[in-house]
């Protein structure tokens, strides 16, 4: 701009000649203020960490960029308290938690849309704009017209409260902060200033309206700092050749320098302190001085627009390496072929040029090519200065054009984008998985989601039909759940069971099974749950889709013998992982249901349960036998279990795993009446009185059902038919 006012005022002082001196003396105050400074570009990582500092820069963001933006507000931590974990008789637990309300600058003029989001280098929120953590979410596109956001005014009140016209900026809301360890984590964003490619001439005439451009270079995006030319061009000129020119008019930023004037020999005059003859100074820089190599740092959009660096190497004894950091967004080949555009570059213009010429030569101006007599080559302007009645003008060698390159942009480890999806939910009242004895019911609660992103959902507990609900924390890890496709058919309890075989569909395709050697069974690898049975598979083979076929199969497991038989189709499968399970506390009897809210569903998912109490009760007994001796009593024994322990180690009888021994014994002849009895031992004596009064009345048969009563519940009855 001194350029165009200095030309004008000379021009009515002097006329052309005065126009002509006061635009040269002009364009020197421009080229120091418009010409890039010592540093090469602003430094990377000032859009990789976030920040909170009044004062901080916020850049104006051109095309797609990930930029960390600066927290502009926010709340203090806001602390929940809830009670959890109640079962009859026991305390609550009180929990906390902790979410917060802030809002980040992202770009300092308007922008199109926000991508994905990361938090402490994690994915956030998806490209399908899912988050991945809890937390209400908008975002202002920062148009000269744009409202207060309800949420700032309402915290600070509607007439303290700014807009940041012209600020894009992101609000969240109740942001949870349990996954972050409880404060707020450092986010990053993928912030889309223009959709697709952009020019850099674009750039600068966004941020110099006043500046004419001819740039056909365009990039994927640019954090730009300030609104001086400078401040648009700094990092780019050096790495796209740019150049300013000043015709006294018009102001023009190009990368195109246009044809070459030719200068003949007898415009040439003598240079100011230049004793020789030769009108043409000129010198070369030593090899010393150039760099050896020269590093540019950018933003590579296929890795997730992180950093990434391509470097340019020369032979030329030269020890210095350079670097230019470039906060746009390149991809590798593009870095690359500018990196070695830039290296030739400062090689080439190791060659340099001094002349004068005659004031009618005012015209030209840095940027513009020429060719001398007696030289080769063209030679680019790069200051011009007016001395003793002639224009002298400093050139470099131009060097055009620039080799196609291709370059790696090095592997990147990119978390997966997949949307959290719906929950499913199953409640299990669980027989006794471990070696202890229980003491109370194991209900668990397994849930994991449609779709491979699902994580958790937060758990409430009702134990009065839904009426009234208690926070019981998040689900775990996702469980591997599904449904049976066929229907697994009954098979023994104590041997491999090599004839059967079951087909289940996951919940969702990315689930795994895994085979399991019988050393890995006996070890108590791969035990699930199909319907009320425990099973283990030791194979499981694909058939794609999400849907596997389990054999090699231990049946009954845990005491779960009695639900071999009767299986249908659809019945729930899950991986009995300690885990993925959730202890919900309960006792025999009680009606609880399970609500799961996770952030992919609509609404909230709800499983009921009525507690049976399956750990806590007896094992059935088992090898139930009666025998008749003649015309004495009968004898009707059997074997007990024990819920104290699954293995046979040392050949002995196991520990009876309740207080007392207690078995009820029932007599259902099939005529006559039904007799109840209690006994101590494994052992019941059907009298022979007993049995003459039974064929009196008609009985034909009788059956002897037996249960051991537990300290907790009674086991399932064992049961044997003998006729009369």
């Amino acid at each position: 701009m001194a350029t165009l006012v200095l030309g004008a005022v000379g021009g009515l002082i002097g006329g052309p000649i005065g126009a002509a001196l006061g635009a040269a003396i002009g364009n020197r105050v421009d080229q120091s203020l418009l010409a890039p400074k010592g540093r090469r570009g602003p430094r990377l990582n000032a859009l990789s960490v976030q920040s909170s500092t009044y004062g901080s820069a916020i850049p104006k963001i051109f095309g797609a960029m990930r930029v960390s933006g600066t927290v502009i507000w926010s709340t203090d931590l806001i602390e929940t308290r809830k009670k959890q974990g109640s079962g009859k008789g026991r305390p609550k637990t009180t929990v906390y938690s902790y979410a917060a309300s802030f809002a980040v600058a992202l770009s300092a003029r308007p922008i199109v849309r926000v991508g994905r989001i990361w938090a402490d280098g994690k994915l956030l929120r998806g490209d399908a704009g899912d988050f991945k953590t809890e937390t209400g979410f908008r975002l202002h596109y920062g148009s000269g017209d744009q409202p207060v956001d309800p949420l700032i005014a309402a915290a600070e009140g509607a007439g303290s409260a700014p807009a940041y016209r012209g600020i894009a900026y992101a609000v969240f809301e109740d942001f949870q902060l349990g996954d972050y360890g409880n404060r707020i984590p450092s986010l990053s964003f993928e912030v889309i200033g223009d959709e697709g490619a952009v020019g850099i001439g674009m750039i600068a005439a966004d941020l110099a309206p006043y500046l004419a451009t001819d740039v056909a270079a365009s990039i994927g995006g640019y954090a730009a700092e300030g609104d001086s030319v400078r401040g648009a061009i700094e990092g780019l000129s050096s790495v796209f050749a740019l150049s300013l020119r000043d015709d006294g008019v018009t102001m023009m930023l190009s990368d195109v320098a246009g044809p070459a004037v030719s200068v003949v020999e007898a415009e040439l005059g003598s240079i100011s302190g230049v004793a020789r003859a030769d009108p043409i100074a000129v010198a070369q820089r030593s090899a010393a001085q150039q760099p050896e190599a020269l590093a540019l740092a950018y933003y590579d959009a296929s890795r997730d627009y992180l950093p990434a660096t391509q470097t340019a190497r020369r032979d030329g004894g030269a020890r210095r390496t350079d670097r230019i950091d470039l906060p746009a967004t390149l991809d590798a080949a593009a870095a690359r072929r500018y990196c070695e555009a830039q290296l030739s570059r400062a090689w080439g213009q190791r060659l340099t040029a001094r002349i004068a010429l005659p004031p009618r030569r005012l015209a030209l101006q840095p940027g513009r090519l020429i060719t001398l007599p007696r030289q080769a080559g063209q030679w680019r302007i790069r200051g011009t200065a007016f001395s003793a009645g002639a224009i002298e003008i400093d050139l470099v060698r131009h060097i055009a054009g620039s080799l196609l390159y291709h370059a790696d942009p090095g592997r990147h480890v990119s978390e997966a984008d997949i949307a959290h999806g719906p929950t499913r939910l199953a409640v299990i009242d669980l027989p006794p998985l471990s070696d202890g004895i229980a003491t109370m019911p194991q209900i668990a609660v397994a849930a994991a989601g449609v779709s491979p992103g699902w994580r958790r959902a937060s758990l409430s507990v009702s134990r009065d039909n839904g009426q009234s609900w208690i926070d019981a924390g998040s689900t775990a890890a996702p469980a591997v759940m599904g449904a049976t496709l066929t229907m697994l058919p009954g098979g023994p309890a104590t041997i491999f069971d090599d004839t059967s075989s079951v087909d289940v569909t996951m919940v969702n395709p990315g689930m795994d099974l895994n085979d399991a050697d019988d050393a890995a069974l006996i070890r108590g690898e791969n035990v699930a749950i199909v319907g009320d049975e425990v099973i283990q598979f030791g194979r499981a083979v694909p058939l794609g889709a999400g849907v596997w076929r389990l054999s090699r199969l231990l049946r009954g497991r845990r005491g779960t013998d009695h639900a071999s038989g009767g299986h249908g189709t659809g019945e729930f499968f899950g991986l009995l992982d300690p885990d993925s399970l959730v202890a919900i506390a309960a006792e025999i009897g009680d009606n609880i249901s399970i609500m799961a809210s996770g952030i992919g569903d609509a609404d909230p998912i709800i499983a009921s349960i009525l507690v049976e109490g399956r750990a806590v009760r007896p094992l059935s007994p088992c090898h139930v036998r009666a025998t008749w001796e003649g015309a004495g009593d009968t004898q009707v024994r059997w074997i007990r279990r024990s819920r104290a322990g699954w293995s046979w180690p040392d050949g002995v009888d196991v520990p009876l795993g309740e207080e007392i021994e207690l078995y009820e014994v029932t007599a259902v002849p099939s005529v006559g009446t039904v007799r109840i009895a209690q006994t101590g031992g494994a052992v019941f004596a059907y009298t022979a009185l007993d049995r003459a009064v039974d064929i009196a009345a008609g009985a034909t048969s009788i059956v002897f059902s037996i249960v051991q009563i537990g300290q907790f519940a009674r086991s399932r009855p064992a049961a044997v038919q003998l006729p009369l």
